[in-house]
């Protein structure tokens, strides 16, 4: 693990803080102006200015002893940073797993050899991963205890587990890395007192700092998986893991029965994979890991595209992986690519049709991810021939827009355009914020996207008599789905619920007769789980009475068992409702109309 940064002491610097703490405390609202003005009238002896975080930490350090008495959630929210990383319920936490081969052959994909395959080692997650040497309990340890300090509640944490392709890395290092995961959300309330990660304290982690960090596309003398394969074997005298990191299903167990009251708790837990690494064993395994959401890649729903691409698998995999994964219960986020080589605008346009129009497809979520060419790609070969070229802003624009104008109200585009530094990029869109000029060229037109992300309720007051519970029903590859929404008279989204009605019974057993609860979501600024305050999303009951509407559903549609595939942090509320334990899901007894 890299050196951690000099712990900051708010004692040291009462005489500067107390006066910008008071001032800030003696106001309604402050504004980016207002407290640029408070930390320049007050400056760190010898350092410059204070931070917003250590502003956080010198309140926190001081109110006991002075016994302020406003709630210290109002101080937090006047200087808290990036609001936005938290309206959407829930603080999510990103981690990467360490560098291994990856099955893929994919021309697009780039080849840095210090990160997992397809991840670069300037992109901010994967910067956060290198600083820990991929040590899952630092990384998850580092982030929450950076939103701490940045005056964000993490009750609710999302756990997104990235990085190659999570169903090729061996059995004992996923039980170990997500173990070490819950470790650190199960640790975080003493660690929060002290401000501290503690190092990795196994055998030590393999660095990668040393390695070359691409492999060249043009004229590769080795490849991603025969540099990364020779270099973990000569560091771990011949293996490819390290054998400490490893743990069983009984002390993976073990620390997730501890999470389910823990300060911090795992509401969320999402892994990434290829459709081809998907069977019926595998997802019950992910399933038995913890996760409640999988990150698959389409990339393209056209097999002559996927094939001059060297994708590696055709549609079908990706019909029968999604099918597979909503039987078992499981939120779909696809990954879906424009300009890959073999396609043009009007190719892309048609192909992104069939992601909604298919009901084979219709993911929950979706990363709309354009193609960028990366030096150490393969891809850079075809780009030299002639063969392939980045579309223009314009083409990329059309493309983008006329898509996301066919994503339905029932899913989510969480991200449009890859975190790459643009100097990473060789040939292709540089622009990051892609998204917005996206959104622009809609409202010019009179258009807007109706995916959930537009339409969230974020920050916004919540006033519960204004609102309606909307249900949309769509046909899935396993039957009926209905997806229902408390939304605003403007259709501003605050919560919703994924209720999957399956028409034969699933493979798995414990949920062969049930309908299935695949997500239930509130939407607003997340809140501690004590707040009760009534202009709060979170806190209207809102999750119940969806819940109670699914059960009546599923009910009337002749259902004897309601099934959840709720985290770990949530079992203990769907408990409360009257759900009880299986072996992988929660299940409620119905009595059918």
């Amino acid at each position: 693990m890299r050196p951690s940064p000099h712990r900051f002491e708010p004692q040291l610097h009462e005489r500067e803080l107390l006066p910008i703490i008071d001032e800030i405390r003696a106001v309604d609202t402050l504004d980016a102006a207002m407290l640029h003005r408070l930390v320049r009238k007050y400056p760190k002896a010898g350092c410059g200015a204070f931070s917003k975080s250590e502003i956080i930490r010198g309140y926190r350090f001081f109110k006991p002893r002075l016994g302020w008495p406003e709630d210290e959630s109002a101080f937090v929210e006047r200087v808290r940073m990036k609001p936005v990383r938290t309206q959407s319920g829930v603080a999510p936490v990103t981690v990467l797993t360490k560098p291994y081969p990856c099955p893929g052959k994919c021309i697009f994909c780039p080849s840095d050899v210090r990160m997992p395959k397809s991840y670069l080692s300037r992109e901010p997650g994967a910067q956060r991963a290198a600083q820990h040497d991929f040590d899952p309990y630092g990384q998850t340890l580092g982030r929450l205890l950076a939103f701490y300090n940045t005056g964000h509640e993490v009750d609710k944490v999302e756990l997104i587990i990235l990085g190659g392709t999570w169903s090729f890395y061996p059995e004992p290092y996923q039980i170990w890395f997500v173990k070490r995961c819950f470790d650190a959300m199960n640790d975080f309330a003493a660690a929060r007192q002290s401000d501290t990660v503690q190092p990795y304290t196994m055998r030590g982690a393999v660095s990668f700092h040393e390695l070359d960090h691409e492999v060249d596309g043009l004229a590769p003398k080795r490849t991603y998986n025969q540099v990364v394969s020779t270099y973990l074997s000569e560091q771990l005298e011949g293996e490819l893991l390290d054998r400490s990191e490893n743990a069983t299903w009984e002390q993976l167990a073990a620390v997730q029965l501890e999470n389910e009251t823990a300060i911090a708790r795992c509401v969320g837990l999402v892994v990434e994979t290829r459709p081809d690494h998907l069977s019926e064993d595998e997802v019950v395994r992910v399933r038995r890991l913890g996760a409640t959401k999988v990150q698959i890649g389409f990339q393209s729903l056209s097999d002559e595209v996927l094939a001059k691409n060297h994708r590696g698998h055709d549609v079908a995999a990706t019909r029968r992986a999604m099918r597979l994964l909503r039987a078992a219960g499981f939120k779909l986020h696809a990954h879906w690519m424009p300009n890959l080589y073999g396609s043009d605008p009007d190719r892309d346009i048609e192909d992104f049709g069939r992601v909604f129009d298919d009901v084979d497809f219709r993911p929950d979520e979706l990363k709309i991810y354009p193609t960028s060419l990366i030096e150490s790609a393969e891809l850079m070969r075809y780009y030299e021939s002639g063969q392939w070229r980045p579309y223009t802003e314009d083409e990329l624009l059309r493309v983008v827009s006329q898509c996301l104008l066919k994503v339905p109200e029932y899913c989510r585009v969480t991200r449009i355009i890859r975190d790459i530094p643009g100097d990473d990029i060789h040939v292709g869109n540089k622009v990051t914020n892609f998204r917005e000029v996206v959104e622009r060229d809609l409202e010019r037109r009179g258009q807007a996207s109706r995916d959930i992300r537009a339409r969230e309720i974020r920050g916004e007051p919540v006033d519960p008599e204004q609102l309606t519970l909307d249900c949309l029903e769509y046909e899935t590859s396993i039957g009926p789905e209905k997806f229902l929404q408390f939304i605003t008279p403007a259709r501003k989204i605050v919560g919703f619920c994924r209720l999957a009605l399956p028409r034969q019974a699933a493979d798995i057993p414990e949920i062969a007769a049930s309908a299935m609860i695949r997500e239930v979501h509130v939407y607003g600024v997340v809140v501690s789980l004590g707040d009760t305050r009534r202009d709060r999303s979170q806190h209207l009951g809102l999750g119940r009475r969806l819940i109670e509407r699914a059960a009546q559903i599923a009910g009337e549609a002749g259902f004897q068992s309601l099934a959840v595939i709720s985290s770990v942090g949530t079992r203990e509320y769907y408990r409360r409702l009257g759900f009880a334990d299986g072996e992988l899901y929660q299940h409620l007894r119905l009595t059918p109309s």
